[in-house]
């Protein structure tokens, strides 16, 4: 099959963008002159400029009055920072190195401008906390319309609420400095609102029905937050939880071998040591199994 060849502009196009991709011509350098591409291909005057005009129009080269066409520098402007940008820079710090490695003055160094830049954005470190939070929080998925009965609808929202901590394991701290007054978040608004809808037609109480998801949330907070202490303490000390355990188990084991604690000594022995997701999912079934009670119904067999 015949193929058609590449118009001459086309092809003097092509052989400047690949010198200055192979790093022959760098930014700045001056590229051939509509004469020296005429003397060097052999066409007209009208082509060597056309060549340059399409380089141009693709951004490659642009035209400096008084010193001629110059390789431009392609390397991408950086954007403009906004709110947005601002509170993913914090949050991927914060993930990284937990809330104590957050300072308004750390974030603007990571971000490249001065500290001053960030208070166009935000008035104080609380406010960029609270936003953290509720971008955190906020990426917990609830389905819509979601489970009608009341049992999985709150067993989803404690799990989204899991996944939201163990991911950002700085977030309890932020959202249990008051389980009675947190943060005002939209994404906390929506979980408790699509919480309460769980308990829409059981008969409970307003006010029995606001305790209940306090009692189901602040569980599970309360857990996170235990990790988020000993998150914190690694990266803080390079640490981890188990070398900790490992350093404590002398001290340990010589307090269960005095005796003094019997049940625990029985209850300890042979027993691997629990994992918080663990923890997390044998409390969430007893604490479902109560609520079930205070609904009046049976308990679920153990």
């Amino acid at each position: 099959m015949f193929v058609a060849e590449p118009a001459p502009y086309l092809r003097i196009a092509a052989d400047v963008r690949r010198r200055i991709t192979a790093g022959e011509l760098r930014p700045g350098d001056r590229v051939p002159s509509t004469r020296a591409l005429v003397r060097e291909w052999g066409v007209a005057m009208a082509t060597a400029a056309k060549a340059l005009s399409v380089l141009g129009e693709q951004g490659w080269v642009r035209a400096v009055p008084g010193s001629g066409t110059v390789v431009a520098d392609r390397t991408p402007a950086k954007p403009p920072l906004g709110r947005a940008a601002l509170v993913r820079a914090a949050i991927a710090l914060a993930d990284a190195e937990g809330l104590a490695a957050l300072s308004m003055r750390r974030l603007a160094a990571e971000l490249g401008v001065g500290p001053m830049a960030l208070y166009r954005h935000v008035p104080d470190k609380d406010e960029l906390l609270r936003l953290m939070a509720d971008v955190a929080l906020g990426a917990a998925e609830l389905p819509e319309p979601g489970p009608a009965a009341w049992r999985p609808r709150l067993e989803l929202a404690a799990r989204a609420q899991w996944r939201a901590y163990r991911a950002h394991p700085w977030l309890a701290p932020i959202l249990l400095n008051s389980l009675v007054r947190p943060p005002v978040l939209a994404a906390g608004l929506r979980l408790v609102d699509w919480s309460l809808r769980a308990l829409a037609g059981t008969g409970l109480r307003r006010r029995v029905k606001l305790q209940v998801v306090m009692t189901v949330n602040g569980w599970v907070g309360g857990l996170a937050a235990s990790n988020a202490f000993e998150v914190q303490a690694e990266q803080d000390t390079g640490i981890s939880g188990d070398q900790r355990l490992s350093a404590d188990m002398a001290l340990l084991t010589g307090y269960l071998e005095s005796g003094r604690y019997p049940v625990l000594t029985e209850v300890m022995t042979g027993v691997e040591d629990v994992g918080l997701d663990e923890a997390f999912e044998f409390g969430l079934r007893r604490l479902l199994d109560g609520i079930g009670v205070l609904l009046g119904e049976q308990p679920p067999p153990a």
